[in-house]
């Protein structure tokens, strides 16, 4: 196994990933900003090198500086965890030309899967149902003109490398087509450097199911699908798994679809394929070629740490994993926990963390870089821990998941935590009849 590993990464995924490495006996190296000099990440960690400023560019996207940090601990493999360089391919391709393992899949598939235009045509390609929409980018407004009125209102106007809502856009009748899209472009441009967009289908009702994955040279097997349709801004809030709506039939159907294409084309490491699925359908939506923020649910689910299982991936090339020996049971859910204002239109919480006491207990997990005294800052993501408890039905995860947010206390910061119970408790949380926009809808506050 590798001798010493640099993160390239902070806050929650930093100290699960150096938690993996410890297991392993591997050394950790943690980087930081001026303004995380003290954080838990850098606590944890066998050795720490600053990188520069609490601005994201001068620091954890500061690609020079990670590197002087490798070549000043001679640290053998990186993993950039999610966010940050984590999706970037010209990255990964620096780092393994240096001599040094990236921890995920080749710059190359990095590059197809993160270009949505590309992962579509992938996608369809090996066989997965795509939405209906434009091949590849659209070149001007009136050839976007011409595919809605093809398609049909509502549309959705997406950037080709975007994420978390940015550059995305829905457009109900065609009135409205010609400043939004417009509007998109700008932000493709501004958040990504890529001002290219695509147009497909709107789903009006749907609901947002992944797959998790894990393949070497060898194989590829399946962790099972989460249910991530529990959403604020195109941004996921809640997960569990497995899913409430899909019948054993659907699931064999979309577990089975999904290894196929991912061992088709060639894929190293730790991915999930993301779905749209509406009326009994699925619809492939994107592929993310890192570990997720919601990774956790699914380890507590089927008992297999999957950030290790990268490590050992990274270093073989292959994974020991067999389908069979994967045998999840009961349910589990997750709960993001982010330092955020619900009621102020989640508008960003930072501050000083004077109280902290964690939930624990039977079958809860939680994973966090929070401590009493530690400063939440306003410069990066605002998920400061995640909740994740398992029941023998959905039921009991649903009571144990409460149960535990009640026991969750965190002053000098505001949270989601009170906002979870509000969902938890929901009448249409309980039965399962929601979608991706019922946040949007329901007044919680």
């Amino acid at each position: 196994m590798f001798k010493k590993v640099l993160i390239a990464n902070r806050g929650e995924i930093a100290v699960r990933i150096i938690r993996a490495c410890k297991e392993w006996g591997i050394g950790t190296v943690a980087v930081h900003s001026d303004v995380d000099s003290d954080a838990m990440h850098v606590r944890l960690a066998d050795e720490s090198v600053c990188i520069g400023s609490h601005q994201p560019q001068n620091s954890y996207l500061n690609v020079s500086s990670i590197m002087s940090a490798v070549d000043l601990t001679n640290a053998e493999a990186i993993h950039p965890g999610y966010g940050f360089l984590s999706e970037n391919a010209k990255f990964a391709e620096m780092v393994n030309k240096h001599g040094i393992k990236f921890i995920g899949p080749s710059a190359d598939l990095i590059s197809k899967m993160g270009d949505k235009i590309e992962a579509k045509r992938i996608a369809k390609k090996y066989g997965l149902p795509i939405i209906e929409g434009s091949e590849g980018a659209v070149k001007s407004f009136s050839e976007a003109k011409s595919i809605c009125k093809e398609i049909g209102y509502p549309v959705l106007i997406k950037a080709a490398g975007g994420g978390g809502g940015k550059g995305m856009k829905i457009v109900e009748e065609e009135s409205q087509l010609e400043n939004l899209f417009l509007t998109a472009k700008n932000e493709a441009k501004k958040y990504f450097g890529n001002n290219e967009l695509y147009i497909e289908k709107y789903f009006k009702h749907p609901r947002h199911i992944e797959v998790q994955i894990m393949s070497g040279k060898n194989k590829t097997v399946h962790l099972g699908e989460r249910d991530c349709s529990v959403q604020r801004r195109h941004q996921k809030l809640i997960e569990e798994t497995p899913s409430p709506v899909l019948t054993d039939e659907q699931r064999k159907n979309l577990l089975e679809k999904t290894v196929k294409m991912v061992e088709q084309i060639g894929y190293e490491g730790a991915g999930t394929v993301e779905f749209i699925y509406e009326n009994g359908k699925f619809y492939f939506l994107e592929m993310n070629t890192r570990v997720q923020v919601e990774h956790p649910v699914t380890e507590v689910q089927t008992g297999i740490d999957i950030v290790k299982e990268q490590l050992s991936v990274a270093f073989t090339g292959e994974t020991a994993l067999k389908q069979s020996d994967i045998d999840p049971r009961g349910h589990s859910i997750e709960c993001r926990i982010n330092a955020e204002n619900p009621a102020l239109d989640f508008q960003p919480s930072p501050g000083t963390i004077s109280v902290c006491h964690q939930p624990s207990g039977f079958r809860t997990r939680v994973d966090g870089s929070i401590f009493q005294g530690c400063k939440i800052t306003p410069y990066y993501d605002s998920l400061i821990a995640k909740v994740i408890c398992k029941g023998r039905n959905r039921t009991e995860a649903i009571q144990r998941t409460l149960r535990s947010l009640d026991e969750f206390v965190l002053e000098g910061i505001t949270t989601t935590i009170d906002l979870h119970k509000k969902i938890l408790n929901h009448k249409k949380f309980l039965d399962s009849s929601f979608d991706t926009n019922w946040l949007s809808k329901e007044k919680f506050y």
